[in-house]
């Protein structure tokens, strides 16, 4: 997991909506998961283990884009339906990872973490907004 991340979802559980901090909150399982699993799981397990993740992941996600509508999520959805096929592709064809499969996750990753930070900077502005609005004077 790279700092930005960890710094995303931090901001998120900070200063997001509701929305937002589950997403948050989600992400980071799913990034400590995945960063963890080397030290937890045998190297033969660790493709389970990050389809397993990513499918929960995107299970809670799918949840909270329903009960939210947020439109951040439906991004962040498309881009886990990509990185669900890519461990999917990998674990089916028993392929070890390889430098386009680092390519493609981090790149993903780092896609899905940009989608939360804009919907964490959304919902904040809009609170702020409503302060200012309710605020006599």
């Amino acid at each position: 997991m790279t700092i930005l991340t960890l710094g995303i979802c931090l901001f998120a559980l900070w200063k997001g909506g509701q929305a937002e901090r589950i997403g948050g909150g989600l992400i980071l399982a799913n990034a400590l998961l995945g960063n963890l699993g080397d030290f937890l799981f045998p190297h033969s397990d660790l493709a389970v283990v990050w389809l397993v993740g990513d499918g929960v992941t995107a299970v809670g996600l799918l949840v909270v884009a329903v009960v939210y509508a947020s439109f951040w999520l439906g991004g962040v959805m498309i881009l886990y339906a990509i990185l669900f096929t890519l461990h999917s592709f990998y674990f089916v064809t028993q392929r070890e990872v390889d430098l386009f499969h680092a390519r493609v996750n981090n790149l993903d990753f780092l896609a899905i973490s940009v989608c939360l930070a804009i919907g964490t900077v959304i919902a904040w502005r809009k609170r702020a907004k409503a302060r200012r609005a309710t605020k006599p004077g």
